[in-house]
């Protein structure tokens, strides 16, 4: 391919005990990945905050009552909506969408919608409570400067089982391709994630743009697809819970959200490796309401409410404020699961190249 491959991806480096969370382990987690320089987000005026508030974030991705909370106490109405896939989130704004205020994208999807100028600039003067992030999520790759976005929620990608239905536990992605368990598995309604995994399944980065990789992931993604039940997302873990669903492909909080209702649920990493993702806050540059945006942010950034974020969803904080108040700590990985983890990047111009590839399997 005449593209130039993205940037290598950045590879954790050590781990201390599976039980702490966050602290030391996360700065070895991602300190390779963070560039502290530069000044922070700037200090534009923004005016009085207004009375609406318009969020795009994932499904099943915050505390019910934070919202209702922060309409009664800054006096603004907001209007909540999700998406299920990166793809269909970075599609829609730049497809031209507008009015909404917060948008909540991973790492890669920041990279997209900066290049396409989607983009605001954070004021800092709106955002005191920035102090509460580790610093470990500062100057990250995507925004050495901390101009564009506030870290949400950090996570890994891997598979979810039902212990009572699947045996012995699955170790590899290669689960996916027994026909054993067909229509009783799901995967991910996303491209990064399912190409990713094939692509790790055969040794490769889950950044590829080899164009020979990509296809033989194709053909293992098109064999794994007869076996499944359907593409889903956040849905699956109803369908976990109840036993329509014996194993599916899952990130690591939303597998900890369904244990609650379901002991016989595991998780685990593959033995291949796969995905570390980080979903940031930012405010698109067509935001109506930037100041009731900021305040939410800064809102967001409270430790009672990252606390009550992570309590609910399973996943990582990057509010190290939030830390002490969590009772339930998220079990980290170990030191060989940290080696086997990539964070997904900005493909640029390949992006076409895999929104082909995906066009493929589910056409298939």
């Amino acid at each position: 391919m005449a593209e130039s491959p993205p940037p290598a991806p950045c590879r954790p480096a050590t781990a201390t005990s599976r039980r702490e969370f966050l602290g030391a382990t996360t700065a070895a987690l991602l300190a390779a990945c963070g560039r502290r320089s530069g000044p922070p987000a700037g200090s534009a005026e923004l005016g009085p905050i207004e009375g609406e508030l318009n969020v795009y974030n994932w499904s099943d991705y915050i505390a019910p009552d934070l919202v209702p909370r922060f309409e009664r106490e800054f006096g603004v109405r907001v209007s909540y909506d999700t998406y299920e896939s990166s793809e269909e989130m970075v599609a829609k704004l730049e497809a031209g969408a507008t009015g909404y205020d917060v948008v909540v994208p991973p790492t890669y999807g920041v990279t997209a919608l900066l290049a396409s100028g989607l983009l605001a600039p954070l004021s800092r003067r709106y955002l005191p409570n920035l102090g509460n992030l580790a610093p470990v999520f500062r100057g990250l790759a995507h925004d050495p400067r901390d101009r564009y976005t506030v870290p949400w929620q950090w996570g890994i990608t891997g598979i979810a089982w039902r212990t009572d239905l699947v045996a012995p536990a699955p170790a590899s992605w290669a689960a996916f391709l027994d026909p054993a368990r067909r229509g009783r598995m799901t995967m991910l309604d996303d491209e990064r994630d399912v190409i990713g995994a094939f692509l790790r399944l055969r040794g490769r980065s889950i950044n590829s743009i080899d164009r020979g990789e990509l296809e033989a992931a194709r053909r293992d993604a098109v064999a794994a697809k007869a076996n499944l039940k359907a593409y889903l997302s956040a849905p699956v873990k109803g369908q976990l819970v109840a036993g329509d669903v014996w194993l599916a492909q899952l990130w690591n909080g939303d597998a900890a959200q369904a244990r609650k209702e379901q002991p016989a649920l595991a998780w685990a990493l593959p033995k291949e490796g796969g995905t570390l993702w980080i979903d940031s806050l930012v405010v698109p540059a067509s935001a109506p309401h930037p100041r009731a945006a900021h305040e939410f942010i800064n809102f967001v950034l409270r430790p009672d409410v990252g606390a009550a974020i992570s309590a609910t969803t399973g996943y990582g904080t990057p509010n190290r404020a939030a830390l002490p108040l969590l009772s339930d700590p998220v079990p980290y990985p170990s030191r060989d699961e940290l080696a086997r983890l990539e964070i997904q990047m900005d493909l640029g111009r390949a992006s076409a190249l895999w929104d082909e590839v995906w066009t493929e399997i589910k056409s298939a």
